[in-house]
């Protein structure tokens, strides 16, 4: 059963053109070299009597010490310390009760420009200005609130004046960015940013004097005792449900009542983001005719709805077997502009609320479990083409996974051989690779991080990019256009190594071998122990399927069977998978009525045909397990 897809106009309007072949798919010219952020701290950090540890923290929980490119954020922040400037706009949610900001608190690049005296413009794009300003802000909250200053006061001291930077609209908004920045001081950092400059920020705890919170004049926000979520409190999530109601004609919306562990496990977080902005976003999942979801979180400050129960099924994967088994998160922003809208905040909160969510819900964290959208396979043959490739590109899954503290795989302990078990970690910031069609077709998209490598045919550089026949089904090849995924590796994806040669490594995909270039002094593929699949003796051809419906004899009578249809792909004799889950549960729950409580003819149906869940290409698969024998990789 497919429940009506998610249909967000600026993806589903992206068609796929003929494959682009022999593209250089290096990175950008190399740019003169930044000016140096390190000392740029620490220069500003004395001058306006703000702790450097302070300072950097506070930078680190905005940019990450990045200045991108003195593009604008979404709330129209600008350089490492994310100074904002707005306009005389207010942002409201749909109610109209709470502001994102107040247009003062959004002005602190006007702010800064009276502090320093320095032009609004270099503020913008100069990054030693940006820090002269984010410090001196800083420093003003602090005066503000009666506190002393000085570089080397106290950082604990700072705690008020930190939770003022955060721009947040009340005070569970303000402390929750506070408590990150101590956080983030407490573990320390260290990182090479987007312009090449190695920033490092030890360790140092701290115990913050979060009494301070008091002294702003904000509310006090959303309370955890007074909230109906299922959310870590430290979020201030708010519950705006979805409609589960009738609309005419024997139909209903926009998600199913369910049980669920009972009526089926979760398995899966699918990250998604909006293509929409928040306000739109959130009108979409209170239409019963439209689809839903779990949660949506907004880019500015990380602030979260929660629309749907986890227990209940909502509709958002495009696949029903997959939303039988998943919570689904919407994350403010465009697949084709990425950072523009993927705010460190969004990152923050999003990992929080991952976290949370495996912990309660017993599910692995890893990127087999926590996917984006763009790894949920089709159903049917008929169905691949039109999968959606959110959260896209420009997505940073490496960050995103360590800040759950499940870091993605890339330790130099196992050679990678054939028959290895490779992960993929390329790197993030200076992973520029080369896309087009973000904003015209057929031009390049304007140089950021990306999160994959891509695959070619054979071992060199101009080689074609490899095929796949669910997005392409005439045979060409893969492309750079920005919604084609079908001939790149991602970070966190698993392959098994099919030949080696000097610093080139093929992997099966999909099928076939892809090649990506990975030499010893910096690795994009690292080896790892674990199990793989592969056809059974005898066997020239194995079929893959996008979902792991039950058998016909185990539907009782009066449900329809669900026909178990292979996709157009196949694992081919002396082929191996990598396998990411044993435990898959072969089912199907029924639920195509309309009920005030979850009715008696919603049933789970379970097979006993065994499946299991592998890394095939950019999605994840499943393959019977009566075709496959499972062994430990070499």
């Amino acid at each position: 059963m497919l429940r009506r897809p998610k249909i967000l106009a600026a993806l589903a309007a992206v068609a796929l053109p003929a494959a682009l072949v022999g593209v250089s798919l290096g990175g950008p010219p190399a740019a003169a070299a930044p000016p140096d952020a390190a000392s740029a701290f620490s220069q500003a950090a004395a001058k306006y009597g703000v702790p450097e540890s302070v300072l950097l923290a506070v930078s680190y929980a905005e940019s990450r010490w990045d200045d991108h490119a003195g593009t604008p954020s979404t709330t129209g922040g600008y350089g490492p310390m994310h100074l904002t400037s707005l306009g005389d706009s207010e942002v409201e949610d749909l109610s109209g009760k709470q502001k994102v900001a107040t247009a003062e608190s959004l002005q602190t690049l006007q702010k800064a420009s009276e502090l320093t005296g320095l032009e609004q413009s270099a503020l913008r794009t100069d990054v030693t200005a940006n820090i002269s300003g984010g410090a001196a802000v800083l420093a003003s909250y602090q005066k503000s609130l009666g506190l002393p200053v000085g570089a080397n006061t106290s950082p604990a001291e700072w705690y008020g004046a930190v939770a003022s930077y955060a721009e947040a609209p009340d005070k569970v908004g303000a402390g929750g960015f506070a408590d990150d920045v101590y956080s983030i001081m407490a573990k320390g950092a260290a990182r090479t940013t987007n312009t090449g400059q190695q920033i490092v920020m030890p360790a140092l705890a701290v115990t913050p004097d979060k009494s301070q919170i008091s002294k702003l004049s904000l509310p006090a926000g959303v309370q955890p005792s007074t909230s109906d979520v299922e959310c870590p409190p430290s979020l201030g999530c708010e519950w705006l449900p979805a409609p589960y109601s009738e609309f005419g004609d024997g139909d209903y919306g926009n998600h199913d009542l369910a049980d669920r562990p009972k009526t089926g496990k979760i398995d899966y977080i699918i990250i998604h983001d909006t293509e929409g902005t928040w306000q739109g976003v959130l009108n979409l999942v209170q239409d019963p005719t439209y689809v839903s979801w779990q949660y949506t979180m907004r880019s500015s400050d990380g602030h979260v709805w929660q629309h749907v129960k986890a227990k209940d099924v909502a509709w958002h994967a495009g696949n029903w077997y997959v939303n039988m088994h998943s919570i689904g998160i919407e994350h403010e922003g465009f697949a084709a502009q990425g950072a523009t809208w993927y705010s460190e905040s969004l990152y923050r909160n999003s990992a929080k609320l991952v976290t949370y969510l495996a912990a309660k819900n017993n599910i692995p964290l890893d990127r087999a479990h926590i996917l984006g959208h763009d790894q949920v396979p089709g159903t049917v043959p008929s169905t691949v083409r039109g999968m959606h490739w959110d959260p896209g590109p420009y997505w940073d899954w490496e960050h995103y996974m360590d800040l759950m503290g499940a870091p993605i795989w890339g330790k130099s302990v196992f050679p990678v051989r054939t028959g290895s078990i490779v992960t993929i970690k390329p790197g993030f910031a200076g992973n520029v690779q080369v896309i087009n069609s973000c904003d015209t077709p057929g031009t390049p998209c304007k140089p950021q991080g990306t999160n994959f490598i891509y695959l070619r045919q054979a071992p060199d550089d101009n080689a074609p990019l490899v095929k796949d026949l669910g997005l392409h089904p005439d045979g060409s090849n893969g492309t750079t256009e920005v919604s084609d995924m079908g001939s790149r590796a991602a970070a966190g994806s698993q392959y098994v190594v099919a030949e080696r040669q000097g610093d080139w490594v093929a992997v099966w995909y999909l099928g076939a071998k892809g090649w990506f270039k990975s030499p010893a002094s910096a690795p994009d593929a690292f080896a790892k122990p674990g199990l793989v699949v592969k056809p059974k003796a005898g066997l020239t051809s194995v079929p893959v399927y996008g979902r792991a419906y039950p058998e016909q004899s185990a539907y009782p009578a009066g449900i329809p069977y669900q026909t178990v249809t292979p996709l157009q792909y196949s694992i081919g004799a002396g082929q191996a998978y990598p396998v990411s889950d044993l435990n898959i549960e072969t089912d199907y729950y029924r639920a195509v009525t309309f009920a005030g409580e979850p009715p008696a003819d919603h049933v789970q149906v379970l097979g006993t045909d065994k499946y299991y869940q592998i890394w095939f290409g950019h999605r994840m698969a499943y393959v019977r397990a009566a075709d496959v024998d499972v062994r430990p990789a070499v």
